[in-house]
């Protein structure tokens, strides 16, 4: 692949994660520290600056075999086609192999149920995978069947156009009826398994939301991602001062309500086909554990 820069001064890695759909910045610093990205038929280095018309000579490596067992995981299936697969995830599930989680994760059940019917632009560890929600967030999940699907919907996810809604439970009355929460978001510098709001070493985070319901010492809350960062909802919430229920990682320490992780659930998921265009718009109610949730706050009043 032949690119040619267009900004003065912009770092190679920032110009690779820019006008490569399927390309993070992190991906493409490892492709360029793996001699894979020249710049004027030189290998590059990830903070060169460009100059316009430098020449970018990308190549991506054929995905390795996948070294992941699939397994036979009852896969909650709401929508299907030659291209797309959108699973509506139960909490608890996680969605990719990592330590402590190698054989009963999605993937492994993804692997199990479609075989080579997957994309591999993600390399070895997340086969189809083109975004991906928190082990203990339930909801749907868009997997691209082939090269073709993933490259197009994570442009579209680089761009913003594929839509995420999230219901959830958050602590406290929160008085306005919708806001917006405008706030970058980064490794949290002492706890490298959090994230924070920071400005430093972040990236822009967006959140709308909106209230559907008040409860005695809760709200029921709709949250639209304009941005995905890691654990971006969680944040935002507990950054304005209303976590969410259950999450004793960012929120009160101690389960409430029978909840000892976050009441959070991705209920819809609008995009584009990857392959003719229309508008695909997919939906999952409520869990039951939500519905639980929910009963509890209406016995207890508003």
């Amino acid at each position: 692949m032949t690119l040619h820069a267009d900004l003065p001064g912009e770092r190679l890695d920032a110009f690779l994660a820019r006008t490569v759909p399927e390309l993070t910045r992190s991906a493409a610093q490892k492709l360029i520290e793996s001699g894979n990205v020249l710049r004027n038929g030189r290998p590059g280095r990830k903070n060169d600056k460009l100059n316009p018309g430098d020449e970018i000579s990308l190549t991506i490596p054929e995905p390795k075999e996948v070294d992941i067992v699939p397994r036979e995981i009852p896969l909650d299936i709401v929508y299907e086609d030659e291209d797309v697969v959108v699973i509506n995830k139960p909490k608890g599930l996680v969605v990719h192999p990592a330590a402590g989680h190698t054989d009963d994760t999605l993937v492994n059940g993804l692997l199990y149920a479609l075989g080579d019917g997957l994309s591999g632009i993600n390399g070895e560890l997340r086969p189809g995978i083109v975004h991906r929600i928190d082990k203990d967030t339930s909801g749907l999940l868009a997997v691209a069947k082939n090269d073709l699907a993933h490259t197009v919907l994570a442009s579209q996810l680089k761009d913003h156009t594929m839509a995420r809604t999230y219901d959830a439970i958050v602590c406290g009355t929160m008085r306005e009826d919708s806001g917006t929460v405008d706030a970058p978001i980064g490794r949290h510098p002492t706890d490298r398994k959090k994230m924070c709001v920071t400005e430093r070493n972040s990236k822009p985070a967006v959140t709308h939301w909106e209230v559907v319901k008040r409860y005695r010492g809760y709200t029921h809350i709709r949250c639209h991602l304009e941005t995905g960062r890691t654990h971006q909802i969680r944040v935002h919430m507990a950054y304005i001062g209303h976590p969410i229920l259950g999450d004793m990682v960012y929120g009160h320490k101690k389960p409430e309500l029978g909840q000892s992780s976050q009441c959070l659930h991705a209920g819809a998921l609008c995009f584009r086909h990857p392959r003719d265009g229309r508008p695909v718009m997919v939906f999952a109610e409520l869990p039951p554990y939500f519905k639980d949730v929910i009963e509890k706050l209406e016995k207890m009043g508003t």
